[in-house]
Order: C-alpha cells, then sequence, then structure tokens
C-alpha cells in the first residue's frame, strides 16, 4: 500500500505532502489544479521518464519521494540489487536537476531507474492519462489472465529449465567439436606427462622434508646422539640422576608416607626420560647419509616442479588438470554415443515442455474467453460500447519459448461499431484505457473469487496500489454511478488512487483529497488536503453545482456520500 507521497518544486507545487490510507483515495479540484500533476509525480517513481521542465521555476531541483509498505517480492529486488531494507517500509526517492540530470535513492541509497521498474509491478501500478506506466504490456495482460485463472507457472518454468540445460549442453558438445580435434594431441601429450610421473597426493611435501634430512644428516645424527648421551648413556646423565634421586625418595617415604607421590612421579619422569632416549638413539640410527639418494630426491622435486609450473600450484592440482584432460579425450573419443545421450536428453525435454506448455495454452484459451465477456460487460456499463477479446497466441518456435509458457497474451477492442479490433495499447484516449483498464481489474477480483471457490487459490504478483488518472472523461450519470461503484469494489482488495471530476464518484470515498491552487507572494502554489467529513460534503457539492456552492446541492451531496455507504 502507498503510505506517503511527497513532491517538492515539482511543476507548480512547491511543497506538497499526502498520507494516503487502505481503500479508496480520490483526488479532486477545480481544472488546472494540478491533480493530475500527482499522478506523474507516482509515475516518475515508478521508472517513468524525467525531464528537466518538470522543475519549478527558479528552482534548482525538483524532489519526489513516497513511501510503500514492503512486499516479500519488493524485498527480495532489493537483496538482488543490494539494498538494504528498511524495516516494513520501502522509500523511493527522486531528484530531477534542473540541468536535466537526476539521481534515484531507495531506502535513502543510490540506486538507478531500471530498479525502480523492476520495483513498479510490485508496488503500484499507474494508468496515467497520455500513458499506461510499468504498465500493460503482454507479460501484464498475461499474469492478470493467470491470477484471473489461478493458473500456476511453476511446471511449465521448470520444464523450460529442463530444456534448456539439455540444450546448452548439446550445443556446447557440437560447438567445441573443432576446438576439441584440434586440441586432441595436446591433451594427450599432456596426459601421458602426468600420468608417467605417478604423483602422489602431498609427495613434494614430504620429499622436502626428507631432502632437509640428508642435506643435514650429520648435524642431525650429532644432535640425536648427544641429546641421547646426556638423557641416557652417560654418566652424569639425567636417568642416572633421576635413578638416585629416586632411591633416595622412596627411602624418605618409607619413614614419611608424604613423599610416596613424589616417589611415583619421579619414577614416571625416569621411564619418560627412558622413552624419549630410545625415540633420539633410533633416530640417529636411521639417518642414512646417502648422497645417491639425495640426488634421487632432488631430481624427483625438479621433475615435479616443472609440472607444477605447466599444470598447477601444487600436486593436487596438476593430478586434478591430469584427470580433466582424461576426461576432455574420453569424450571425444566417446563423441558418439555422448552426442545421442545428449540428445535423447534434449528430444526428452522438448517433449516435456511441448505437453506442458500446450496444457498450459488450453487453460489459458480457456480463462481468456471467459474474462473478456465478463470485462466486455464491464467496459460496457462505463458509457463505452465496445467489442472486447483476450487473444491467446502460441508461439511454438523454440525462440519463443519462455518460462511461463509459449503463449503471448494480448487484450484486443473496437470502440466503435464496424471497427476492427485492435490492441489494447493503442486506444487513443487516456480516460478509455482507464475504464477499460478499471473494468478488466474488476473482473478479474470477482471472476477469480468466484471461480476458485471450494479449491485453494494459487498466488500471483498483482500490483498492491491502482492509480487511475482521469477515468471519467466523457461520462456522468449512470456511468459515473457505475464507474465509482466499480472503483469501491476494487478497493476492497487492493488500495485505489483515482483523480475524478465527478461527484458520483467522489462520493464513494474512503479518503478525500483536495488539490487547490493559489497565489501566494505572486507565485502560484498548489496544495494537497485530506478533507474532514464537513469539508467532504462541501466539496462534493461544489462538484455538483459549480463555484457557487448552495443549501440543495449540499443537500444532495450528502444523500449521495449516504447512498454511497
Amino acid at each position: 500500500m502507498l503510505v506517503e507521497l511527497r513532491a517538492e518544486n515539482y511543476a507548480v507545487i512547491d511543497h506538497a505532502i499526502a498520507v494516503f490510507g487502505p481503500g479508496l483515495n480520490l483526488l479532486t479540484g477545480e481544472t488546472g489544479a494540478g491533480k493530475s500533476i500527482l499522478v506523474d509525480a507516482l509515475a516518475l517513481l515508478m521508472g517513468g521518464k524525467a525531464s528537466a521542465e518538470v522543475v519549478r521555476h527558479g528552482a534548482e531541483k525538483a524532489v519526489v519521494a513516497c513511501v510503500f509498505e514492503a512486499t516479500p517480492g519488493a524485498e527480495a529486488i532489493l537483496e538482488e540489487n543490494g539494498i538494504d531494507a528498511e524495516g516494513n517500509e520501502i522509500i523511493l526517492r527522486r531528484e530531477i536537476l534542473s540541468t536535466g540530470k537526476g539521481r534515484v535513492f531507495v531506502n535513502n541509497q543510490s540506486a538507478t531507474v531500471a530498479v525502480l521498474k523492476q520495483l513498479a509491478p510490485e508496488l503500484a501500478l499507474v494508468h496515467a492519462q497520455t500513458e499506461t506506466l510499468t504498465s500493460f504490456d503482454q507479460m501484464q495482460q498475461r499474469i492478470l489472465l493467470d491470477r484471473f485463472a489461478g493458473i500456476s507457472t511453476e511446471a511449465v518454468g521448470e520444464a523450460h529449465s529442463r530444456w534448456r540445460a539439455a540444450e546448452a549442453k548439446l550445443n556446447e558438445l557440437i560447438e567445441g567439436e573443432q576446438d576439441r580435434l584440434r586440441m586432441v594431441d595436446l591433451w594427450s601429450y599432456q596426459r601421458k606427462e602426468i600420468e608417467s610421473a605417478r604423483l602422489e597426493p602431498g609427495e613434494d611435501e614430504a620429499l622436502e622434508t626428507e631432502k632437509r634430512v640428508l642435506a643435514n644428516a650429520e648435524k642431525l645424527y650429532a644432535a640425536a646422539m648427544g641429546a641421547f648421551e646426556q638423557l641416557y648413556e652417560g654418566g652424569a646423565s639425567a636417568e642416572v640422576s633421576l635413578r638416585a634421586a629416586v632411591r633416595n625418595v622412596e627411602e624418605l617415604a618409607r619413614y614419611d608416607g608424604r613423599f610416596a607421590e613424589a616417589a611415583q612421579q619421579l619414577e614416571s619422569a625416569r621411564a619418560t626420560v627412558g622413552d624419549v632416549g630410545a625415540s633420539l638413539r633410533d633416530y640417529a640410527e636411521g639417518i642414512n647419509a646417502s648422497p645417491e639418494r639425495l640426488g634421487e630426491i632432488e631430481d624427483r622435486l625438479a621433475a615435479i616442479d616443472r609440472l607444477k609450473r605447466k599444470y598447477g600450484q601444487t600436486v593436487a592440482e596438476v593430478i586434478a588438470f591430469g584427470e580433466d584432460v582424461a576426461r576432455k579425450l574420453a569424450e571425444v573419443e566417446d563423441k558418439d554415443e555422448i552426442l545421442k545421450t545428449l540428445r535423447a536428453e534434449m528430444d526428452a525435454a522438448v517433449k516435456d515442455y511441448r505437453a506442458t506448455a500446450g496444457t498450459l495454452h488450453a487453460e489459458r484459451k480457456a480463462a481468456a474467453a471467459k474474462l473478456a465477456k465478463l470485462a466486455e460487460g464491464q467496459i460496457n456499463s462505463l458509457a463505452m460500447k465496445v467489442r472486447f477479446e483476450i487473444a491467446v497466441t502460441a508461439g511454438e518456435k523454440e525462440s519463443e519459448w519462455t518460462a511461463t509458457g509459449w503463449d503471448a497474451v494480448e487484450c484486443r477492442i473496437a470502440t466503435n461499431a464496424g471497427e476492427p479490433l485492435k490492441a489494447l495499447d493503442e486506444i487513443a484516449s487516456g480516460g478509455e484505457m482507464s475504464r477499460v483498464m478499471l473494468a478488466l481489474k474488476v473482473s478479474v477480483e470477482e471472476g477469480s473469487s468466484n471461480s476458485h471457490q471450494g479449491k485453494p487459490k494459487k498466488k500471483h504478483v498483482t500490483p498492491r496500489t491502482l492509480v487511475f488518472d482521469e477515468i471519467d472523461i466523457g461520462i456522468g450519470g449512470r456511468a459515473a454511478e457505475a464507474v465509482g461503484q466499480k472503483l469501491k469494489a476494487l478497493s476492497k482488495g487492493q488500495q485505489v488512487l483515482c483523480v475524478t471530476h465527478l461527484p458520483q464518484i467522489a462520493a464513494f470515498a474512503d479518503q478525500h483529497f483536495l488539490i487547490d491552487k493559489r497565489e501566494t507572494g505572486g507565485r502560484t502554489k498548489t496544495q494537497v488536503r485530506l478533507l474532514d467529513d464537513r469539508a467532504r460534503l462541501h466539496e462534493v457539492a461544489r462538484m455538483l453545482s459549480g463555484a457557487k456552492v448552495t443549501d440543495t446541492s449540499l443537500q444532495h451531496a450528502g444523500q449521495m456520500i449516504a447512498a454511497s455507504r
């Protein structure tokens, strides 16, 4: 839900803040007061195109900002773009400099217009007079149809992933075949060189240790034997001293039990000295000062170093390189068999995707006919006389396959008798587009709730906030009341913002905002005010009677507001 919208030095707005609520939020005011300017400001925050012309005369920059309640989908988009979350809110801000340059901030962190466009479908769908922003392209039309029918695209998405993976493997094998054939001789040499070395993981480290021992054999022998004599062999060795000490302490322990534990500790120390001495003696005896062995080790290490310079920094990396080369050679040798297997996988993936996408296409075709019929009735109740259909075209060429199926979904309409059906985005009138969108949204919300009774309803991404600008152009009377009723019905499921000139629509507001333009200090300023019940009654009466509000218009306004409830 849109919580707040701010604009500073934007067009004729000096400084304006609007705090919106759930349900139906209506914006009214005199013609030229700047109602649509607020919608345009929100459209900018949804990634719309900016221009230096929106900067208020005399100001260095225009600033527009808004606060939305966060959604899981929007938070995922923020995470993908490296933007930190801001509690349960998402704060968007856009600055447009008088030079034409601009800056974008999301949660007070620098961002891009592309991020705003990614967030837009999660947050709001803005139907401006001149264009439908973020908007109602074929992807959005497909999402709307799927929501109406409760269609899930998970199965076709999984089938699409399997097909693309199988295709990538097959293409890699086919496209790399010539390169592999050119590399066969080199790979064969590399494999032979590595295999003939018979490397063992960690071998170089063990050889380096042995090399240090052999290179310092005399020093090591002298040190080991010297330590052995000091601990065990010599006349003044530690073992001799400890043995004498043990005898004396044992003599003490015969008369004083306090020395029994000390005697045991000394005996344990003497045994430890004996063990260490034996280890030193065995180590010294095992030292083989062999120049021949030292030469073998140096030759082996040199051979390993040559392999490491070619194939990896460690022996493990050299072994892994050899295994990879052997795998590539095996693929060349077994190419035909591997190709056969991959083509079989590819054929199975294609067949699976076609079946899944075909089933989805049939579901969409059936749902499109139902939705088109409902929507046509809703549109024609809004002072229009149209023919309406939803075309679902299967794109069976592989270039047209997507993770959501192969269908192109397009809403088509003929607004005048005898005219051919055309794509919805070719409608000339922004007011007509808004009314069509309103009718479609109401049809989807009412139709989906009815069609899913008795079974769980699948969740689909839909905008949290719907914005309609000048939805009432060219209508009045009963048609205007019908538009108000539809907006009210739609606002029960999601927040709706609407700019209107008609009292029949304004009467249905949950929150009513007045946009007025005043001259202060020789400058024109636009202000936004949330109306209380009394002010709202007066505004609806003004819309009924014009500049002069009469008792009759006030009474009529009160009746309209009461009836809307």
